[in-house]
């Protein structure tokens, strides 16, 4: 069987399919020889009708994997389970962290809660299967691994200040130990799907290196270049020359102008990966 991945929403409209709803999100479905994934939800769950219009069955699902803790990424779990669309069997899959109350340090000083509206009793009284990833690497089947706990290796990809995590009484900045990104083993190498790389994509990057034998062929997924500047693209583009990556299909929260020069660096094996779009490996 070969592997498709369908991005359910994201951002930008499709360009092919007119009547997709889209919005400041990620969802990805994925087809595999051993499981059929859904890697997050967007924020609405619009992502939902989107499914039924593009003829992937939601109720095929085997793993519900969220990336990180973010509304945008989670928010369409609570239609999912209003809708009972899931599969009884399928199982929910987070960072150990994804629970922490996260919000974020708005322009005019206010701590806005940029978390999801669900709980793990929630989730528990729905009838899903959570489970919580506590290890590095874990082999989900054969050929699909999911990465957690990512590390910094440089200094250009900092932490975001304004990212803040509400631990007892305290405020700490977000290190994003919850994240969590999808590898899947191809005969041309390793496809990395990233939902929004809090950490930074070369941090990720050099942190799956480590942990798999392979090249990383491909990168599809947020990569939050959208607020980088110049030096800070050019060192990711450079890091993706470094690590053999060949194809990139970015999402969410890349940004135009990061997208247009992995475009200038990739002109053979960039996409724009919006609404609609699907891959096939």
């Amino acid at each position: 069987m070969s592997i498709t991945i369908t991005t359910l929403i994201e951002n930008t409209p499709s360009t092919t399919i007119p009547l997709l709803n889209y919005e400041h999100g990620l969802s990805l479905y994925i087809q595999t020889a051993h499981a059929t994934i859904l890697f997050d939800t967007g924020q609405s769950g619009d992502f939902i009708q989107n499914a039924d219009k593009l003829n992937k069955d939601l109720k095929a699902v085997d793993y519900l994997i969220l990336s990180h803790g973010h509304y945008d990424h989670g928010g369409g779990v609570c239609k999912l389970l209003e809708q009972k669309v899931l599969n009884p069997k399928c199982k929910l899959l987070t960072g150990a962290e994804f629970f922490t109350p996260k919000y974020k340090i708005t322009e005019d000083g206010e701590c806005k809660f940029i978390g999801n509206a669900f709980d793990e009793e929630e989730i528990q009284a729905a009838g899903i299967h959570l489970v919580k990833i506590t290890q590095d690497t874990v082999a989900l089947t054969p050929n699909v691994l999911i990465f957690h706990h990512f590390r910094q290796f440089n200094h250009f990809e900092e932490l975001n200040p304004k990212f803040i995590l509400k631990k007892a009484a305290n405020h700490v900045i977000d290190s994003f130990q919850d994240e969590m990104a999808i590898g899947i083993k191809t005969a041309k190498g390793l496809v990395l799907i990233v939902g929004c790389s809090h950490i930074g994509i070369v941090n990720i990057l050099e942190d799956v290196s480590k942990r798999v034998d392979m090249p990383i062929y491909m990168v599809i997924g947020g990569t939050h270049l959208v607020a980088a500047d110049e030096e800070r693209v050019q060192k990711t583009i450079e890091a993706f020359r470094q690590f053999g990556v060949e194809k990139i299909a970015v999402s969410h929260c890349t940004g135009e102008y990061a997208a247009g020069k992995l475009k200038e660096s990739f002109p053979k094996g960039f996409v724009k990966n919006n609404t609609g779009n699907i891959i096939f490996l």
